[in-house]
């Protein structure tokens, strides 16, 4: 079983290297599917400082249809801010599972035709109605812990320091 986010075209570099930190530190996979509105060459990550950036679990999709056939038994989950249900809505507990987490654009989100094929599997994060939308990264690791918090955080090693 293993967490995956899912980044539909992501926009803004910053996003990304923040949710790729969280993906590293928790084992999670992170699947960005094409167009990206940045770069991800070597010289940007340093430049950036994502010097994590080999630890993360990463794969790139020409698109989300390619990314669900390559995964045809996940349990896939949209986050948008029309989600009918919420993040604590769900079962994420099931060991033998992988749970794909999509996000959308930060400027547009997710497609209308996507959520809608998948409504019964839209959720979103309790807010209240003086924003938007809460930022994606933050969302992300919301999500994440969520997942990792049901599952008892079984895939996290905590390392121990030494005195």
């Amino acid at each position: 079983m293993s967490i995956h986010v899912v980044l539909y075209e992501p926009e803004i570099p910053a996003n990304t290297g923040n949710i790729a930190r969280t993906c590293a530190g928790t084992h999670s996979h992170l699947h960005l599917i094409h167009p990206l509105g940045f770069s991800t060459d070597d010289r940007m990550l340093k430049r950036a400082g994502c010097d994590y950036w080999p630890s993360v679990k990463v794969e790139h999709h020409d698109s989300f249809d390619a990314l669900y056939s390559r995964y045809p038994e996940g349990a896939f989950y949209f986050i948008e801010t029309i989600g009918e249900k919420n993040v604590y809505d769900f079962d994420y507990s099931d060991p033998d599972q992988d749970y794909f987490f999509v996000f959308g654009k930060e400027t547009t989100g997710l497609p209308g035709e996507l959520t809608a094929r998948f409504e019964e599997h839209c959720f979103r994060i309790p807010q209240t109605d003086l924003v938007r939308s809460l930022n994606l990264s933050n969302t992300a690791a919301i999500v994440v812990y969520e997942a990792l918090r049901q599952q008892a955080f079984a895939p996290i090693q905590i390392k121990k320091t030494v005195d």
